[in-house]
């Protein structure tokens, strides 16, 4: 059985650059007033990519592609409005609310588990980790 990293790719590796490098992949939950989807967030040396994705993990719409100067704000969990704490606050929860504002004035909200303990592997397992780990090290090396 494929783990989660193997699902995700296929729909974010089309996605990327030439020489563009793939850190890590995770799965959330978006939520918003009128819309709930689950998403994968890569994470690359570069940019963050948001992708909807289908239960079969198959890319589902449009993606967010987001340089660190297309966002404007962050926080995980109400840590702060400052890139600075959201790296540090991702590694330390068990499951993680990122919320983000665009330049443009597009908002985001995924929730994602860190997939960690006996049950682990329901929520991603070392994909998923791996992928949030990635994720704390982009915001914590773009910090603004």
């Amino acid at each position: 059985m494929a783990d989660l990293g193997e699902k995700l790719r296929p729909a974010i590796e089309p996605l990327l650059d030439p020489g563009e490098e793939l850190r890590g992949v995770c799965v959330g939950a978006e939520s918003g007033m009128f819309k709930g989807r689950q998403v994968a967030i890569a994470t690359t040396d570069r940019r963050l990519i948001v992708q909807g994705v289908s239960r079969r993990f198959a890319a589902d719409g449009d993606p967010l592609l987001l340089t660190p100067d297309r966002i404007s704000e962050v926080s995980v969990d109400g840590a702060g409005g400052g890139w600075i704490d959201v790296g540090p606050a991702i590694l330390d929860a068990t499951a993680v609310t990122l919320r983000l504002r665009t330049a443009d004035g597009e908002k985001l909200k995924v929730n994602m588990m860190k997939a960690t303990g006996p049950l682990g592997g329901l929520g991603g397992g070392e994909a998923q980790r791996e992928g949030l780990e990635a994720l704390a090290a982009w915001f914590s090396e773009n910090a603004q």
